[in-house]
């Protein structure tokens, strides 16, 4: 994308003053690049997000039997798992019963961590596909994290819209599914959706309605509103659910960790533009939440990934920071290595310094993988009478005896 130097920002054309005194200000549509000249948008973010903006109540006929299955483009849905036996099974039971009755979505995928705690077992129970995300592009070695088991489950994907959720929501619902993929089936200029939603905060008995997404509130958003302006509108930049078009998925790379998804926000406005994505309220979603240590260090990764798209890696590797100095000075990796993260903490038996693998990986577009090169995928359960065999540039021969699920 290049590294951005320069944007303008103005009062929107008759704008009233807030309440609290601040002009409500929108991104120009001209937006200055590094070596590239300008980019123009053809919206500024407030419009985006008046237009761009919906409710999952705007597609309930989705969620409705409907005898037109064959007219809609196909949808895949993807679960990345890691130790949600608790929480998969009473999700694939309501994805089941909205495919019963409307045909959507027509394919289920669980890409499972191998999980100890049976995940695999309770998702192949309910009639997903289960795949281990270590049997998927064996090219590449082990999987490494949650974006590098979402880029190997797209290969196995065979609708022409993929969606991706987490596995750990504890009020999931129907309108998950059909509201997050309804504008893409809507409106075919369309490209990408992603979830929007309120993040509450249970600690106990007690319940904060909007204590959640702390990385995202914390993190995320302001590093999008310095560095892409463009996206600031998006509610949940970091929402596990979101939809687009295969081709654009195919088109991006993944981060393989906690970066997929900031990442992916940041790559699919530089290919399809602001006017192409949207966003969808999906009223509230509650999940599991991890401890401020772990956060810590997901915000470094998300901090990290925008770093890695504003082009400031030759700036962290010490080739422009050490300009000028003493040669005979240790470099900075030579101080830290660029993939450790450094984490004190105060504790009972006194102060600590930790350190942590913090990997920031990128896994190429699988349109980019077209070498024919084939790997064999291995399925903990597909469906019966399927063969499958995986090509490194993510095409998947699948041979059904009958529709699966």
């Amino acid at each position: 994308m290049g590294k951005i130097t320069y944007r303008i920002l103005a009062p929107a054309v008759g704008s009233p003053i807030g309440q609290e005194g601040t002009a409500r200000q929108t991104t120009s549509t001209a937006v200055q690049l590094n070596g590239s000249g300008w980019r123009y948008m053809s919206m500024t973010v407030w419009e985006w997000f008046e237009q761009r903006s919906y409710h999952h109540r705007d597609f309930a006929g989705l969620g409705e039997a409907s005898g037109t299955r064959a007219e809609r483009p196909t949808t895949t849905l993807i679960f990345p798992a890691r130790n949600v036996a608790g929480t998969i099974g009473t999700i694939l039971s309501i994805v089941e019963e909205l495919r019963a009755r409307t045909g959507l979505p027509d394919q289920v995928i669980v890409i499972d961590a191998d999980s100890p705690d049976g995940t695999a077992d309770v998702a192949r129970a309910h009639g997903a596909e289960v795949y281990s995300e270590n049997e998927l592009m064996l090219g590449y070695g082990p999987a490494q994290g949650k974006g590098d088991a979402m880029w190997r489950a797209l290969s196995v994907a065979s609708g022409d819209i993929v969606m991706f959720a987490d596995a750990d929501t504890i009020d999931f619902e129907e309108h998950f599914v059909y509201g997050t993929l309804g504008p893409l089936l809507a409106d075919p200029r369309l490209q990408f959706v992603k979830a929007a939603y309120r993040r509450p905060f249970k600690q106990g008995e007690e319940k904060i309605l909007d204590g959640g997404g702390r990385v995202t509130e914390l993190m995320a958003k302001p590093l999008l509103n310095l560095f892409y302006p463009e996206l600031a509108g998006f509610v949940q930049p970091l929402a596990g659910e979101f939809a687009a078009r295969r081709e654009v998925l195919s088109s991006v790379p993944f981060f393989t960790g906690y970066g997929v998804e900031i990442g992916m926000l940041i790559d699919v406005l530089d290919q399809v533009g602001l006017e192409s994505m949207a966003q969808v309220d999906l009223g509230t979603r509650q999940n599991r939440h991890q401890p401020l240590s772990s956060l810590t260090k997901m915000s470094s990764v998300v901090l990290r990934t925008v770093a890695a798209r504003e082009d400031l890696g030759q700036r962290l590797d010490g080739v422009e920071l050490g300009a000028g100095l003493d040669p005979s000075m240790p470099g900075l990796w030579e101080l830290r290595p660029p993939d450790t993260y450094l984490h004190a903490v105060a504790t009972d038996e006194g102060l600590r310094l930790d350190e942590q693998l913090n990997e920031l990986v990128e896994r190429p577009p699988l349109a980019s993988l077209a070498d024919g090169n084939a790997l064999t995928a291995t399925a903990l359960f597909a469906p019966e009478g399927a063969t499958t065999e995986l090509l490194r540039g993510g095409a998947l021969a699948l041979s059904h005896a009958c529709t699966s699920q």
